[in-house]
């Protein structure tokens, strides 16, 4: 019996650790992903820099939609990215949840987010780690060296507009 208990046990497990990882669509344009971005939603959509300048006024903003283009992916996961802006800040985006994450063809792209939004001190380690993940040298993750305050988007959902 104990033989037939430590069998079931071994072929559950390679079962469940065989499983190849979900792959995550490609970033075309209508595509999804978590929440997705509803139409009725996006009447009142904020450029990254808008958000930046709420953000000097108030700590967070809750259940904002802001239109950016896309200038960083995690090149391990998809798990987080970047936004551009022209107020030379970093505006840095995590999904809700851990629960999606975009492919390497986001970059460049222009996508809608439902999210909410604050400002963070960010640590050296935690720089360094996002740098490794962007596949920067040791050489140039050993200049970060201070902490850097950073707008912070926690994304429900993303729609790639073009």
């Amino acid at each position: 019996m104990r033989k037939i208990f430590l069998l079931m046990m071994l072929t559950a497990s390679v079962t469940i650790f065989a499983q190849k990882p979900t792959k995550i669509a490609e970033a075309l344009p209508g595509t999804e992903y978590g929440e997705g971005v509803s139409d009725e939603i996006t009447f009142n959509v904020q450029s990254p820099d808008q958000v930046i300048a709420s953000l000097e006024k108030s700590d967070e903003l809750k259940d904002v939609i802001i239109k950016a283009e896309v200038t960083g992916v995690c090149e391990k996961k998809g798990c987080w990215l970047t936004l551009k802006n022209n107020k030379d800040k970093t505006v840095f985006v995590k999904m809700k949840d851990y629960a999606f994450f975009l492919p390497m063809s986001a970059m460049g792209k222009t996508i809608l987010l439902h999210a909410d939004a604050t400002k963070k001190v960010t640590s050296v380690k935690e720089l360094q780690h996002y740098a490794e993940d962007q596949g920067k040298s040791k050489e140039e993750i050993a200049k970060i060296t201070e902490p850097k305050t950073e707008i912070r988007v926690l994304a429900r959902g993303i729609k790639v507009v073009n």
